[in-house]
């Protein structure tokens, strides 16, 4: 197994050098460094998502998302803008990938809400007295004594913030968080037969989706980077750029540079009230675009000045070849 893994990252270096060396050409100069930009509103349907007081995850993540396309479209009129699910629906979570792998996307964007859990809170209400013994046979003697009454609460979340994940190195910590994405994943009726027998957190799968992902962490990383910046300016609290590598799905399956960014926190009710609020969804769209027009300077500049990686222009032999790694591995004989 060990070798079998070995060999496939071998294969996936010399794959990856190749096609490197193919797209330095003089003909890759001066083209467009994105043609089409993948947008998912996350959850969706009966998928509701993190709940806050009074809405629900899936509808903040549509309405941002739609006056996200709306703006990116408005300042890059000649891209292609894709959206997973522009409704109440729940697309299931390898439709999502495969949504934005066949379509050629040169960048997933995935948008979320966050939820954190409240503070308990203790309140004294008084004493009861409770009667105990001590000592045995003759010595025996009854006791008592005031045992103070507390009635519990739970205030609401304080957590604030935005925060922008990225796919990469496994971190165990991250598993909680995980198992809250791949939830609706594993509730879709015909889960072997989309995903196969698959463990999202083996080390056979984490594997695989390195090879799928290796290429495209610095662009992922670099978007992250700039939409973090942009969210600082306009005064969110700066959760910072993260890394999740334990199963979410719709990062480790688009082969193309991809980030999740969690816009809030639905559990807090100045945050809910915010994401909820024309005002606030546009202010986050807004900070998005700006930081895919840094993200997009930045592609440019690295182009002319003739850098090696133009990740969507090698999508399909890049795509082809993961085919076959994820093929050679399900045929492994156990």
């Amino acid at each position: 197994m060990v070798n079998r893994i070995l060999l496939l990252f071998i294969i996936a270096a010399c794959s990856i050098s190749v096609s490197s060396y193919v797209r330095e050409t003089p003909t890759t100069k001066n083209k467009k460094v994105i043609n089409t930009v993948v947008i998912d509103p996350g959850h969706g349907g009966e998928d509701a998502g993190a709940r806050g007081q009074y809405s629900n995850e899936k509808d903040i993540c549509l309405a941002v998302s739609l006056k996200l396309g709306a703006m990116i479209k408005n300042e890059f009129p000649d891209l292609n803008i894709l959206y997973t699910r522009e409704t109440d629906i729940y697309p299931q979570l390898h439709d999502r990938a495969k949504f934005a792998n066949e379509n050629k996307g040169d960048l997933y964007l995935c948008v979320h809400v966050n939820a954190a859990g409240g503070r308990r809170k203790a309140e004294l209400i008084g004493y009861k007295t409770v009667t105990y013994y001590t000592g045995k046979g003759a010595s025996r003697k009854k006791r008592t004594k005031r045992v103070p009454q507390y009635r519990y609460t739970t205030l609401p979340s304080e957590a604030k913030g935005t925060e922008t994940y990225i796919w990469g190195a496994h971190r165990s910590e991250d598993k909680e968080l995980a198992i809250i994405e791949n939830a609706p994943m594993l509730r879709e009726e015909n889960f072997e037969q989309n995903y196969g027998n698959v463990d999202v957190n083996s080390p056979e799968f984490i594997a695989i989706s390195l090879l799928k992902t290796k290429q495209y962490f610095k662009r992922s990383a670099t978007l992250a980077g700039f939409i973090q910046d942009e969210f600082v300016k306009v005064g969110r609290v700066d959760r910072d750029v993260r890394q999740r590598g334990i199963g979410i799905w719709v990062l480790q399956a688009t082969a193309m540079p991809s980030v999740l960014v969690e816009t809030g926190f639905i559990s807090n009710p100045d945050e809910e009230r915010y994401l909820n609020s024309p005002e606030g969804q546009e202010e986050l769209s807004a900070c998005i675009v700006k930081a895919l027009k840094n993200y997009v300077a930045w592609l440019e500049q690295r182009q002319n000045a003739g850098a090696q990686e133009t990740g969507g222009q090698a999508y399909s032999s890049n795509l082809s070849f993961l085919q076959q790694v994820e093929s050679a591995e399900k045929n492994r004989q156990p």
